[in-house]
This record gives C-alpha cells, structure tokens and sequence, in this order.
C-alpha cells in the first residue's frame, strides 16, 4: 500500500508540473476558447430542418393582405398588366439567384419556385431556402417598383409569405402545378364577369357577386360575350394562364451568341403536351433551346425578356 500512495504522490506532482509548463505557454488560447464555448450549448437548440433527399423543392411566395394592397395602390382591374410583369420581375431575380431553380410559376400575388431534387443548396436547410427566396423575392419587388409601376408612388411596405412543400413524385409536381394554373383559371374569368358588371354596368359589389352566384364557366363565358363583347379566349394569354418561367438558351446578337435566360411563357401546364416540348425539365436538367421565331401568344418576347437581352448586348459591347 505505501508504494501505492507514494506511486500516486509522485504521478499527481508530475501531473501538476506539467499543467503548469502547458498553462504558462497557452493562457490565452484555453481562456479565449472558454470562453467562446460557455454559451455555445445554446446551438443544441437549433432544430434540424434539412429537407429530406431526392424529391422536388418547391416554395411559394404569397402576397399577405394584396387585396387591400391592390385597391390604395390602384392596380387596373380585373388585371393589371404592370403589376404582373413587377411580379415576374420579382420572381426572376430570385431564378437567377438560384441556378438550381428549373421551374416557376406565377399568377395574381402568387409565385412557385421548383428547385431540382438533386439540388444541395444550403445543404438543403429549409429555413434557409424560405427566407432566403422569400426576402429576395420581396427586396426586389420593392426595388423594381418604379420600373413597372410609373408614376405611382409605393404607398407601405409590400409582405410576403411564403412555405415549402415537398413532392416526391414527377406526378406529384405535375398535379401542384397544374392545380396552381386551374386557380388562375376559376378565378381570373370570375374576377372578368365581376368586374365587367361593376365597371361597365353600374353594378354594386353585392349586386355583381348576387349575379354570379351559383353560376358555371358557360354562364360566366355567355355574360361576358352578351353583354360585354368579349370573348374570353381571346384575351391576353398572361391573365388566363399565368406565367411560367424557364431557362433557356437564347440567341441575343446577329451572330446567333446564345445565353441562357430566363423566358416568361404563357402556357396549358395542365396539358402533357408542355411536359413533352419541355422534357428537359423531368429530365436530366439542361436548358432548352428558344424558339425565337415563335410568334404565337404562348412564346413571346416581353419587356421582360428584352431588356435581359439589352443587358448582355451592353456588356459585350463594354468588354
């Protein structure tokens, strides 16, 4: 027992003579690192939000209170033209943030953003993602405001909300997005009939939503040529069908120089026959190619597009 004891006196006076040496030479590093790691518990708090692997990313950004927005801003009615391209303005700011974005979609105050399902942005952390293209989203609706929206001047802040859902099937995106454009469908022709008898007939908003209730799409399309002179499948395609917008490989210059940009296009989702002409988007992802010399009202070339186009031509110029 005593060389027991006199074996540890000897251990725990080495012990102490080594604490010393180790202690003169590293006060500061073992004080700073204390320091740091008293509060560092707190991150055991964070929760885990990683979004789970190989299935479709998509975050919709929604306008809070819009409808009050729209009437102290003034928005033309039922659709205001300038208001929507602020809006895919907004939204193409965010796809040429994200490359990993393949597919948006947007329609009244909404906008979806698909990203890909192979996609690590940051490492696929969902609060990052929503805050991100939500504050992005808003920062640039704000920031494009007057480019749009002329002489009007923004009365408050604009809001946005915004969620991400998680769909892990091709079927399943499909459905989203065609669920998405049947909204644009109901409401927009809705909004036209309602809007007609107010503005052209002298209707109140209780008298025009009296006269609209129970009625079907055949009733609404009957109204509005009866009485109105309009047929609606010949109003502009951007207030039936929404936007979509994709990348694609552009021709900007008479050399046939191609870039990849982000084109409006104003499409049947619904229909198999976009998923076929766009098959790259289900597929392994690259950019399609543009057909520029589509006229038709689903292809064009808005302001939106134009000025894309202006842009590189300037800094090819400048370089």
């Amino acid at each position: 027992m005593r060389c027991f004891y006199k074996l540890m006196n000897s251990s725990i006076k080495l012990l102490k003579l080594l604490n010393q040496q180790f202690k003169s030479k590293r006060f500061i590093n073992i004080g700073i690192s204390m320091a740091c790691s008293r509060y560092e518990y707190v991150k055991e708090y964070e929760r885990d939000d990683s979004i789970l692997p190989n299935v479709w990313i998509v975050i919709r950004v929604d306008g809070k209170g819009f409808h009050k927005f729209s009437k102290i801003h003034d928005f033309e009615k039922p659709n205001d033209e300038n208001a929507l391209n602020l809006m895919n303005n907004a939204a193409q700011t965010v796809m040429e943030e994200f490359r990993d974005i393949i597919i948006s979609y947007g329609q009244s105050d909404e906008y979806s953003f698909v990203f890909r399902k192979e996609t690590n942005v940051f490492n696929r952390r969902s609060s990052k993602l929503l805050s991100y293209v939500t504050s992005l989203f808003t920062s640039s609706y704000v920031m494009n405001w007057s480019n749009w929206m002329g002489d009007k001047k923004l009365q408050y802040p604009p809001c946005f909300d915004g969620r991400v859902v998680l769909y892990p099937s091709d079927q399943n995106l499909k459905d989203y997005l065609s669920w998405r454009q049947a909204d644009v469908h109901i409401n927009n022709l809705y909004n036209t009939a309602f809007w007609n008898l107010v503005l052209k007939s002298g209707l109140t908003n209780q008298q025009a939503e009296a006269e609209l209730r129970g009625t079907f799409s055949a009733d609404k399309n009957e109204l509005l040529f009866s009485r109105f002179g309009i047929n609606y499948n010949n109003l502009p395609a951007m207030f039936r069908k929404g936007t979509i917008l994709l990348r694609k490989k552009v021709p900007v210059n008479e050399d046939k120089l191609k870039r990849q940009l982000i084109v409006p296009i104003h499409d049947d989702l619904i229909r198999e026959k976009f998923w076929k002409t766009h098959s790259e988007l289900l597929g392994k992802y690259t950019p399609g190619e543009y057909d520029n010399e589509d006229k038709s009202e689903n292809k064009t070339c808005p302001e939106i597009l134009a000025r894309q186009i202006e842009k590189i031509k300037l800094d090819i110029k400048e370089s």
